[in-house]
């Protein structure tokens, strides 16, 4: 059976404005206004879901979405640099994060590696099966990267070269080992293939 899944990252906050490892921080102000705005704008589904993060919780209530919270989509588990910001880590531990960027297998940070997450979403993906074929989740960007990084079978080192802007939808469509994907556009942006 195909599937389309559609993810949507969840709107800004204060960890990603001073670029720090997610942890699990709530929406700033504007966030949650961002989010508000856009609830009509998100596509109907048959399944909605929210990964547990506080950041993609409230995107979703602010979205209108009646989401169940998929343990399987959680962020990237960054263990003990979970909340610290990149410059303080890189300052303090230049060697680990040069490992963590360069090796798709490290976790320096006692945490998942990248392959770890792109098995974990990618795992995910492949057993998906909405109702009507059709599921929207609100998942953190690392998670949309690695699902778009298994999706597309693309080398791990393909993840750093792909950004996620907040509040953007990412659609998948296929099935396990065929997928198609069109890239973050606006929830109520043009089906792929569209111009204006």
């Amino acid at each position: 059976m195909t599937v389309r899944v559609m993810l949507v990252s969840p709107a800004m906050n204060a960890a990603l404005r001073e670029a720090r490892f997610e942890g699990d921080a709530p929406l700033d102000r504007s966030g949650r206004e961002r989010a508000r705005a856009a609830a009509g704008l998100v596509p109907e589904t048959g399944l909605a879901l929210s990964g547990p993060s506080e950041r993609c919780r409230e995107t979703a209530a602010a979205l209108g979405l009646p989401a169940r919270t998929e343990p399987a989509l959680s962020g990237w588990d960054m263990a003990r640099w979970a909340g610290r910001g990149l410059d303080e880590v890189a300052a303090a531990e230049p060697a680990a994060v040069a490992a963590w960027l360069g090796d798709p297998s490290a976790a320096p940070h006692g945490g998942e590696s990248l392959h770890a997450l792109i098995g974990r979403i990618g795992g995910w993906l492949d057993a998906l099966d909405g109702p009507d074929g059709t599921v929207l989740a609100v998942a953190e960007a690392a998670v949309v990267r690695a699902a778009v990084v298994h999706g597309l079978g693309l080398p791990a080192r393909a993840f750093w070269r792909l950004d996620v802007a907040p509040l953007t939808l990412t659609e998948l469509s296929g099935r396990s080992g065929r997928w198609n994907v069109a890239l973050g556009r606006p929830p109520a942006g043009p089906p792929a293939g569209d111009t204006c």
